[in-house]
């Protein structure tokens, strides 16, 4: 198809824009801005025109240069366009203009710094991010992974000459790259395995499914020792080592709530379509590799189940409206886990597709707060802001009921799916699975009070500062992406409207798991069921399990929030957060994470200095000591080398008389 020819072009417009406003960007109107926007609104325009020919039914998968393809092992730069990757790449690439359009209000004010790199940094972020997407195999998934991360560590730190900045940027490179370590140690598992790590096609893990399902040998494809299922699984949780860095999971969470420090447009970006998002694409983009492990799939749901559930606690005490979002962030990515490890491939990505629109409008409406607030982030000191904003109140509390998974919102459909896959499948065979659905379940009623709380802290109630009473103006480019954003936060749920269709037995309204049943024959949400075994797994009535869950997760998450209204309705919002007495001291250093990261770095560098000691001191010292012993008494044999025939004889007189002395005394001659 004519389409498919353009698909690298949805890459490297934003790359373009990265070249022009980095050598350019001081010499253009508003430093570069402009040429993001139209770089990432081409490519929202070639996306859309994607995802259109997709829908025709229509695949593409490409390679498009090779570098090595010798011994056994192939490694090249190729496109693959199927139904994930087109919606994935309309969410990039429309969150991506979004956030260019919001930045021409949030970072051109008078005398900001460093505009052109700032701007620079953004479209090399997207074409990062755009070219993972895209991506048709593990080695060019790698390459651009690690890209996402570099750009996350420069626009993090965009504010370089404040102390803070570059500690969070250093810290998330830090925390990511550990992560990293193990995700590249994996790809080269996976490709001394199998020769190759496409994603589809005859070549995508050859021999894997056949050994795993027993309908082939064991010698089909190396595993170096180890049982099949056994080396499998290693490579898996190799692998997954990247994406719970990259996804932020416990533990590798940390990072991600210091990253608020960049500036908020890098924070939405971030959260809602790139550096986060790519870990759970990936376990997506390989779920055919996945599905086969169960091993993996449980400890992939026990992790998100349990980041869901830890890091909504931490949200309920923080004051500043960036950290909220933060650490629902963190939670809403483990729900996303839970959904993939539970069997739930649509679900998981129905609900990275709904965080990322409602994600990035509470980011976006909490810029539009900062700019008012003249950049003071302190919820304590808003309130009174719902009539003074009134775009900006509107469009963010559809986000916050989004997020809270209120009806009829966008979360309200995939976070239920997504309890839903769990719920079934751990009924049907996983008590580990029923107890990650249990803390997700018991972190709807936490997210929704922690977002209620910061809605009601925000915009109701007086004012409690000067500012508050006063805010700054904001300007359409701030508006209207929150526009644009808020009616996607109420009406994306309504592509896979699964509760209605079990519940009342409407069929053909799952529009998104008819989208993600095209594609490639190995890449499809019905193939994915038949390897999980979740296909047909289901028990009881259906309907039944459907709506019983939904009215649990429904009414706990407004017993959420109206405790979080009967709490913080009023003028004194201190006083209910410091009855939590030394809870909160625990929530507020979030669990001394931080602190024990610190301890666990200080007790290695110890352990390395006492090894460094040991071996400077004890093997060195004795192999230095030998040699010196063995030098100093070559130095003295020497002197006897002296050439002259005379002293030879007089030695071997000397030599010889020695000898018979020896002997006599021995024999008793003497």
């Amino acid at each position: 198809m004519v389409a498919f020819d353009y698909a690298p072009a949805i890459a490297l417009l934003p790359f373009a824009s990265f070249v022009i406003a980095l050598f350019g960007g001081r010499f253009l109107p508003k430093k570069g801005a402009f040429a993001g926007i139209l770089a990432t609104a081409g490519s929202l325009v070639l996306s859309i025109w994607m995802a259109l020919t997709v829908a025709g039914g229509n695949t593409y998968n490409q390679e498009l240069y090779t570098f090595v393809a010798a011994g056994g092992i192939e490694l090249h730069l190729g496109v693959l366009i199927d139904p994930l990757a087109a919606l994935m790449l309309i969410i990039v690439s429309l969150v991506a203009f979004l956030v260019h359009v919001f930045s021409l209000g949030y970072m051109n004010d008078e005398g900001e710094p460093g505009l052109p790199r700032y701007y620079a940094g953004l479209g090399l972020f997207t074409a990062s991010m755009l070219g993972f997407v895209i991506a048709d195999n593990l080695f060019m998934a790698f390459m651009f992974f690690e890209m996402v991360g570099l750009c996350s560590w420069l626009l993090i730190g965009h504010w370089y000459r404040d102390d803070a900045p570059p500690s969070a940027a250093k810290k998330a490179f830090l925390v990511t790259r550990f992560g990293d370590y193990f995700f590249l140690v994996g790809v080269v598992g996976i490709l001394a395995t199998f020769g190759t790590a496409k994603f589809a096609g005859e070549e995508s893990f050859p021999g894997l499914a056949e050994v795993v399902l027993g309908e082939g040998s064991a010698g089909a494809v190396s595993t170096f020792g180890f049982a099949p299922e056994t080396w499998f699984t290693i490579l898996g949780l190799l692998v997954l080592g990247g994406v719970i860095g990259k996804s932020a999971q416990f533990p590798l969470h940390t990072w991600l709530p210091d990253a608020m420090e960049g500036p908020t447009p890098v924070s939405a970006l971030i959260h809602a379509a790139t550096m986060v998002a790519a870990g759970v694409y990936l376990v997506a983009r390989m779920y055919g590799f996945y599905a086969l492990l169960p091993t993996v799939l449980a400890i992939i749901a026990f992790i998100g189940g349990f980041t869901a559930l830890f890091a909504a606690t931490m949200g309920v005490v923080k004051r500043e409206i960036k950290q909220v979002l933060a650490y629902s962030t963190i939670s809403q990515y483990g729900y996303m886990m839970l959904a993939l490890g539970a069997g739930g491939y649509v679900a998981a990505t129905f609900h990275l597709m709904t965080h990322a629109f409602f994600k990035a409008l509470l980011f976006l409406g909490a810029g539009s707060v900062i700019i008012a607030m003249h950049h003071n982030e302190n919820m304590w000191d808003m309130g009174g802001l719902k009539d003074r904003m009134p775009v900006t109140y509107y469009t963010f509390l559809a986000g916050s009921l989004a997020l809270a998974g209120i009806f009829p919102f966008a979360g309200f459909w995939s976070k239920d799916e997504v309890l839903y896959e769990a719920l079934i499948h751990g009924l049907g065979s996983s008590p580990l699975l029923l107890g990650a659905y249990a803390m997700g379940l018991l972190a709807v009623p936490i997210t929704a009070f922690y977002t209620f709380r910061m809605v009601l802290l925000t915009f109701h109630g007086e004012p409690r500062s000067d500012t508050a009473r006063n805010p700054h103006g904001v300007g359409w480019n701030v508006k209207a992406p929150l526009v644009v954003l808020g009616v996607l936060a109420v009406v994306a749920g309504f592509i896979n409207m699964l509760p209605v269709q079990k519940v009342l037995g409407i069929e053909g309204i799952d529009f998104l798991h008819q989208w993600l049943d095209g594609g490639f024959e190995g890449l499809t949400a019905h193939h994915y069921g038949d390897l999980t075994g979740y296909a047909s797994g289901y028990i009881g009535s259906e309907s039944i399990t459907v709506l019983l869950g939904v009215v649990a997760s429904l009414g706990l998450a407004l017993a959420g929030a109206g405790l979080a209204y009967t709490l913080y309705r009023g003028p004194d919002p201190d006083h209910h957060t410091d009855r939590l007495g030394n809870a909160k001291t625990v929530l507020m250093s979030n669990y001394y994470q931080d602190e024990y990261q610190v301890w666990l770095a200080d007790a290695t560098a110890r352990v390395a200095r006492a090894a460094d000691t040991f071996d400077q001191g004890i093997i060195d010292g004795t192999v230095n000591g030998v040699s010196s012993v063995s030098l100093f008494s070559g130095s003295r044999i020497k002197r006897i080398q002296t050439g002259i025939v005379t002293n030879y004889a007089a030695l071997l007189s000397l030599g010889l008389v020695a000898l018979l002395v020896i002997f006599g005394l021995i024999g008793g001659w003497f």
